[in-house]
């Protein structure tokens, strides 16, 4: 059940457009004045974002590769409040999936959204598949999106960028699956990129959906396989997040860190700047570290 707080703003289900892709999942909003918070978590080695809308909709995307996720979420929300609108899970390797497994186990979630582009023989997603069966008892929604669908939250609007509809998984490679997601908040816009490489890259600069924002979450920790200058120059972000802890492979590579620097983007890490938590008012947004 929404809680009272929220229940006018929110309706949920599905718009059957006239191309199979576009199935939506909608949140009814309402204009708000407030700001939007968009918190990138140093979990370490992993991903977690939290994002609050102005109405209230508290959503999790991805969760970390430990534990360290329910400290930074009872740091944001308040003890008495159990309730997350909506988890988004980018990809289920276990630097983002497994933190959300431990939410899943602490909070009520009322949407999971995912690809359903999958591994299914690790631990992690088996337990990933048994809490999403638990909290669908309790009345959680699950949606499976693709690109060219949105997820209106508020006045923040999700549009998923990548899978494409009706793509088969690449086998072993969950990173290539990872769902890329654009954030819209009025005039200020957001690209969460999951793990991606520079083939699913291309694949989204030659998609009619526009990507240019002023935040950019650097792909796959700083991999050198992602973050190519096309898609840099594509996306022109004013800012650039990574989200890297102490690892043996390489992240952030100098390769990402010289084409951020020569390319003018402010870059930040959550290995050396701790949590960063960017605020927007829908026209101007500036940075917490």
């Amino acid at each position: 059940m929404i809680s009272s707080r929220k229940q006018p703003f929110l309706i949920l289900g599905f718009l059957f457009l006239a191309n199979l892709a576009a199935w939506q999942a909608v949140f009814y909003y309402y204009f708000s004045t407030g700001k939007l918070d968009a918190i990138f978590f140093n979990v370490g080695q992993g991903d977690a974002i939290f994002i609050k809308t102005p109405q209230g909709h508290q959503i999790l995307i991805d969760g970390g590769p430990d534990t360290a996720i329910l400290e930074k979420l009872s740091q944001e929300i308040p003890f008495w409040d159990k309730d997350l609108d909506m988890i988004i899970l980018t990809h289920p390797d276990k630097d983002h999936l497994f933190g959300i497994l431990e939410v899943l186990k602490n909070y009520k979630v009322e949407n999971i959204v995912w690809s359903g582009l999958a591994e299914e023989n690790t631990a992690e997603f088996k337990e990933w598949q048994k809490f999403k069966e638990e909290e669908f008892k309790e009345g959680a929604k699950e949606l499976k999106v693709s690109a060219g669908q949105r997820i209106i939250a508020g006045s923040a609007v999700f549009s998923i960028l990548y899978p494409f509809f009706g793509q088969e998984r690449t086998k072993n490679e969950d990173n290539e699956d990872s769902l890329a997601l654009r954030l819209d908040f009025r005039n200020n816009s957001f690209l969460l990129c999951g793990d991606i490489g520079f083939y699913e890259e291309q694949k989204i600069i030659n998609s009619p959906e526009k990507i240019s924002v002023q935040v950019l979450k650097v792909a796959h920790h700083g991999s050198k396989y992602s973050t190519s200058q096309a898609f840099l120059d594509k996306a022109s972000p004013q800012f650039a997040i990574i989200q890297v802890g102490k690892n043996s492979y390489g992240h952030p590579a100098k390769e990402v860190l010289t084409r951020l620097e020569k390319s003018g983007i402010n870059t930040l890490r959550t290995d050396v700047n701790g949590d960063i938590k960017v605020v927007s008012d829908g026209y101007n947004l500036h940075i917490e570290k």
